[in-house]
């Protein structure tokens, strides 16, 4: 069986509980790991190089830009994101199952790349429990909760090209249902066809 991990990109509305279903998943289940974006924002307080982010300067990011060495990057208020590839690729070659938590459009990018990538949404069950979840982190103005839920629909644009919906009504089922599709993943014929190119050969070897 192909020994590389899987390279799974999460995505869903803000206030979906992606953060946490993440958090619960690695504290359940070996063999995962975050990927770390590179940015050219300066460093906030108690943030670690190559830990929560890759900092660099502008031009060292034009110039990774340039090499191709992202899945996908942006600029977002002034400053530059990408994902880089070189981190990510590390990571599966060592099996580790590679989560990357980025929006729809940076999502279809890496799947153009790469095409065995496990796309997953994640969505409370009803537009209701959203607004609830908004509301009830108390860390927001009921304009900027207003805002969230109006973006909602934009969120979602793209959401067909995905491989799996989430439900996150209840986290611990929905973070064992996460583990089982990515575990059966790995066994995917398109994953493994080296195996039966083996087989294949072996077979016609012995005629």
């Amino acid at each position: 069986m192909n020994k590389d991990g899987v390279l799974i990109v999460l995505s869903g509305f803000s206030g979906a509980g992606k953060g946490t279903l993440v958090k619960r998943l690695m504290e359940l289940h070996e063999g995962y790991a975050l990927s770390i974006s590179a940015t050219t924002r300066a460093p906030r307080e108690g943030e670690m190089e190559s830990v929560h982010y890759f900092f660099k300067t502008r031009e060292e990011f034009e110039q990774m830009i340039e090499e191709d060495a992202f899945f996908e990057h942006a600029e977002y208020c002034g400053n530059y994101y990408g994902t880089p590839k070189a981190y990510v690729e590390e990571q599966l070659s060592k099996g580790r199952n590679v989560i990357l938590e980025i929006e729809i459009q940076g999502a279809l990018k890496i799947k153009e790349q790469r095409p065995d990538a496990l796309l997953l949404f994640v969505t409370p069950k009803d537009a209701e429990t959203l607004r609830e979840r908004l509301t009830g982190r108390g860390t927001e103005s009921p304009e900027v909760v207003e805002q969230r839920l109006s973006r909602a629909g934009e969120e979602a644009e793209g959401v067909e090209h995905y491989d799996y919906l989430l439900i996150n009504d209840d986290l611990d089922t929905c973070v064992e249902e996460m583990h089982s599709i990515i575990r059966d993943a790995r066994f995917r014929v398109t994953r493994n066809l080296g195996i039966i190119d083996e087989i294949k050969k072996s077979l016609k070897k012995g005629e």
